[in-house]
């Protein structure tokens, strides 16, 4: 098949970590032997015209200077609206440069999928553009899209684009759950459960970590809480410091190790110096890809407390905790979202109560007072768990089926 793939974010250059789910969904349909391009807006440094791994790129110019092209990327476009509004002026601009790239590509070439990442503006764009053409659209919901923007206008726009998508994929129960009653009709589009994959590779060499782990260390006793993800309130990081605090009030050991970046990481470096944490609570910034496994795996307990935002961002699926749980980490994780279906509550990792510091401190106790055969057990059923459910294998799989589904072409073809 020749598959359009649309999304707001995507890996600008090498080793940027910007969205890296959809380019492993875009490398994963190129190894299976389609001809996939995937449309994403231009960001300063980026090239507008790549070969990626296999995958064609092509990035729109929305905005003039360059420099100023700033609503996505950098932590996602609700995160970056949310801490300047004056960028939602430069949205119309977006969506519009959108809509055009979409239509001149496909007055050049033929495609029988558009996958469209993101209801809005995507799903909106590849509709708009595409129905002279006839190319069937495949919306795939990640969650903030449909659980933000919820002014009236926003949510006719979505419904809209929901009911005349050939098809919607979603990476979660939770998510589901919100396109079904969004559209309010059981004869909606038909609604397809895949979460995006992730990969599942050999556990990192023990000695690595554990020399790893003995470099974050202050004492050998201490036990280390380890957080990687996009450094904002809505991931629950000002819970992680303060039931680190908690946790050493209660004569615990330990050391929160905060790994990512993000518009909140000033601030929480800030309470850190207010509490006098500087000595429990390190800051690492970015670290690049290919070690952040090992950071998981030499954790004693990984910690996501991802919580709904003021702007009602949930997190849909939670890749960090399936790469957590692939890395051979006990996971903590709240009861949010998607991510109770990843995580099996005392079988293949813990949930605390979302925004409750002291509900993270409590849950974190019971991962950190397992012994080594509940350990053992618990990190290979949450391995499992993600070989037999989350793979980027069995993802792009199961969105191969979808698209040969909208669009009628068939593996001998």
């Amino acid at each position: 098949m020749k598959l359009l793939l649309v999304t707001s974010n995507y890996p600008r250059w090498t080793g940027d970590s910007t969205t890296p789910f959809v380019h492993s969904l875009a490398k994963d349909l190129v190894a299976k032997g389609h001809q996939v391009t995937v449309l994403a807006p231009h960001f300063e440094g980026a090239a507008l015209k790549e070969d990626f791994d296999g995958v064609q790129v092509r990035r729109f110019r929305y905005f003039w200077p360059v420099k100023a092209q700033t609503v996505c990327y950098q932590g996602g476009a609700l995160v970056n609206l949310r801490k300047k509004p004056i960028e939602k002026l430069k949205l119309p601009m977006l969506v519009l440069a959108e809509c055009f790239a979409v239509f001149r590509l496909l007055l050049t070439q033929r495609y029988d999928v558009i996958n469209a990442h993101w209801i809005i503006p995507q799903g909106f764009a590849a509709l708009v553009s595409s129905w002279l053409f006839r190319v069937p659209v495949v919306t795939t919901v990640h969650g903030g899209d449909i659980f933000s923007l919820k002014g009236k206008l926003m949510l006719k726009f979505k419904r809209w684009v929901l009911r005349r998508s050939a098809a919607i994929s979603v990476n979660s129960s939770f998510t589901e759950a919100a396109v079904n009653e969004l559209q309010m009709s059981s004869s909606g589009t038909s609604v397809h459960r895949i979460p995006m994959g992730v990969t599942v590779s050999e556990l990192p060499d023990p000695e690595e970590v554990s020399q790893l782990r003995s470099s974050l260390q202050d004492h050998p006793e201490q036990k280390l809480l380890v957080f990687v993800g996009r450094v904002i309130e809505e991931k629950g990081v000002f819970e992680a410091l303060e039931a680190t605090r908690l946790l050493l009030a209660k004569g615990h050991q330990v050391k929160l190790v905060v790994i990512g970046e993000g518009q909140d990481k000033a601030e929480l470096e800030q309470r850190i110096a207010r509490a006098n944490l500087e000595a429990a609570a390190q800051t690492l910034g970015w670290v690049d890809h290919s070690q952040v496994q090992h950071y998981m795996a030499a954790a004693d307990a990984f910690l996501g407390p991802s919580k709904q935002s003021a702007s009602g961002w949930v997190e849909a699926q939670g890749l960090t905790f399936l790469e957590a749980m692939a890395a051979g980490a006990v996971v903590v994780g709240s009861r949010s979202g998607g991510i109770v279906d990843s995580i099996e509550h005392g079988h293949s990792g813990y949930l605390c109560e979302p925004a409750s510091a002291t509900s993270l401190a409590d849950t974190l106790e019971q991962a950190l007072a397992l012994d080594d055969d509940g350990r053992q057990q618990l990190v290979a059923n949450a391995r499992s768990r993600v070989e037999a459910m989350f793979s980027r294998e069995i993802s792009a799989a199961r969105f191969e089926h979808l698209f040969r589904q909208v669009s009628g072409v068939t593996n001998d073809e």
